[in-house]
């Protein structure tokens, strides 16, 4: 039963980072097709300014519960995906870093090398993060004794790809929205008709990835077996369908709120699917990693569901008020302010 619950937390706490530092990485990827000035690469930047290092919160959270509820596959997970992430964590330490060295020095050349940085810190983790997590849907060739069998380029296979396509097509359209809510004027028209556009793609590649998903995972053995899981990738669909239409209603809000339900969706769908596997082997079923062959101890878990039941609320709580204090759109006078990148 604790294996089961902290499996759903594992899952919880990386949806909700996609999620949060999903908009983010949108944003970071459209700033070179959206800003036309500094002045709207500031405000970009002031967009996600007060955010984005709270949002990374969910993500060492999601790397700790991994660690400390299923180590093993913590183990096995960053050995044999230890290129990408690695490269991972390089682009999300170039992009924090950009944040605040930016307006360090008046020179544009230095500012165009940081905004440089935000677009690849950006990118980079979006498309790898898609590619990592449809990798594990189809399963990782690793063996009995957690050995990679491969290397960077066998991850990046067709539905390996088509993952990381879905991942960055989702934060852009996510990023474009937050924008939509965050800004005014022609910053807000320009990422609007964005948005508007990106939402086809958006459409016929999780179309995609949800057939091709069928042929190369057995994701949807669980479907079949427990049918009310069906209303996972249900809130998907409704999500992605409520997205266009509260864009075309300029309801930003609940435009961004409805491309919210499609990332949670989305991940959910893998991770229905995936139980009780955590880390798949495609070599052979039997050295697969599950919630129960590579849990902590029962003592252990139930002091961190303690921990998370009194931790997690707390940092509810926290990112609300921030989310809260910061809800005003950005303008040209607030970066004017000392505080503003």
């Amino acid at each position: 039963m604790l294996e089961t619950i902290w499996f759903i937390l594992w899952g919880v706490l990386w949806a909700v980072y996609f999620m949060l530092d999903g908009f983010d990485f949108g944003i970071g990827m459209l700033m070179p097709f959206l800003a036309k000035n500094d002045t709207e690469r500031r405000i970009m930047y002031n967009a996600i300014g007060p955010f984005w290092d709270g949002n990374e919160v969910w993500l060492i959270t999601a790397g700790g519960a991994t660690f400390a509820a299923f180590p093993t596959t913590y183990a096995v997970m960053f050995s044999t995906l230890y290129t990408p992430l690695l490269i991972i964590l390089f682009a999300l330490i170039v992009r924090g870093v950009s944040f605040e060295f930016r307006g360090k020095v008046e020179s544009a050349t230095w500012r165009s090398i940081w905004d440089f940085c935000l677009i690849i810190g950006s990118v980079i983790p979006a498309l790898l993060f898609g590619v990592a997590f449809a990798n594990i849907f189809k399963g990782i060739p690793f063996d009995g004794k957690g050995i990679f069998h491969g290397n960077l380029f066998t991850l990046l296979n067709p539905y390996g790809i088509a993952g990381g396509i879905l991942f960055v097509l989702l934060f852009l359209v996510h990023g474009a929205l937050w924008l939509c809510v965050k800004t005014e004027g022609d910053l807000q028209k320009r990422a609007s008709s964005v948005a508007a556009k990106l939402w086809i793609p958006l459409l016929i590649v999780a179309v995609i990835f949800l057939a091709y998903s069928y042929k190369a995972t057995n994701l949807y053995a669980n479907y079949f077996k427990w049918p009310v899981l069906w209303v996972i990738p249900l809130v998907a669909v409704v999500g992605l369908l409520l997205t266009r239409l509260f864009i075309a209603k300029k309801s930003w809000w609940k435009a961004w709120f409805a491309s919210s339900a499609t990332i949670l969706g989305c991940v959910f769908f893998g991770v229905a699917g995936l139980y009780p596997n955590l880390f798949p082997s495609s070599l052979d079923p039997k050295y697969s990693l599950t919630a129960f062959n590579s849990a902590s101890s029962p003592l252990t878990l139930k002091i961190m569901l303690v921990v998370a039941l009194v931790m997690v609320p707390i940092i509810i709580i926290y990112q609300s008020w921030v989310y809260y204090t910061f809800r005003d759109k950005v303008r040209k006078e607030d970066l004017s302010y000392e505080e503003a990148y």
